[in-house]
């Protein structure tokens, strides 16, 4: 028996956030490092924008999440470049049988200001897809003072992210 047709599309999405450290590290989104900003609390490097672009990748072909696939207390992932969580959830998803169609992040915080900083995470996130930038988004909000974010406690992110078949699967 063959196997079953894989679906054209699947959609995967989802959401990390940290709360700001109280130590001298950078802060980094997207992989990048944001000047005069408190690093995130974190097992690895604590960036949101990667953690929820590959839970989402993961999600897409319901492949586990980032803790069931890199564990929060396994000591060979303290404070990681979550470039690598990325490139293994990729890795995955062409394993399943699928490439990426899109990816649209939305960083959520009250503090740093992050506009100035947007074209240079998208750039690094989609050379980190291995994509075309303009199937890669990345955007900031604020949530105008409500919640961990606005107190600006921490940074949190939304992640969607759209994959094909690849054809002749």
């Amino acid at each position: 028996m063959s196997p079953p047709d894989l679906p054209p599309v699947r959609v995967g999405q989802a959401v990390d956030a940290h709360a700001f450290a109280t130590d001298a590290r950078p802060l980094r989104l997207a992989g990048v490092t944001v000047p005069g900003a408190p690093g995130l609390v974190g097992h690895s490097d604590g960036d949101v924008v990667l953690h929820a672009v590959a839970d989402a990748l993961l999600g897409a072909c319901a492949l586990g999440d980032l803790g069931s696939v890199f564990g929060s207390d396994d000591p060979a992932y303290a404070g990681a470049d979550s470039a690598v969580f990325v490139a293994e959830a990729l890795a995955r998803v062409a394993e399943a049988g699928y490439v990426l169609g899109n990816v649209d992040a939305t960083v959520v915080a009250q503090r740093p200001r992050l506009v100035a900083h947007l074209p240079a995470l998208r750039a690094r996130l989609a050379a980190l897809l291995e994509a075309d930038p303009g199937r890669v988004s990345v955007t900031a909000t604020s949530t105008d003072g409500l919640g961990f974010t606005g107190r600006a406690e921490g940074i949190a992110c939304t992640a969607v992210v759209a994959v094909l078949a690849r054809s002749g699967q």
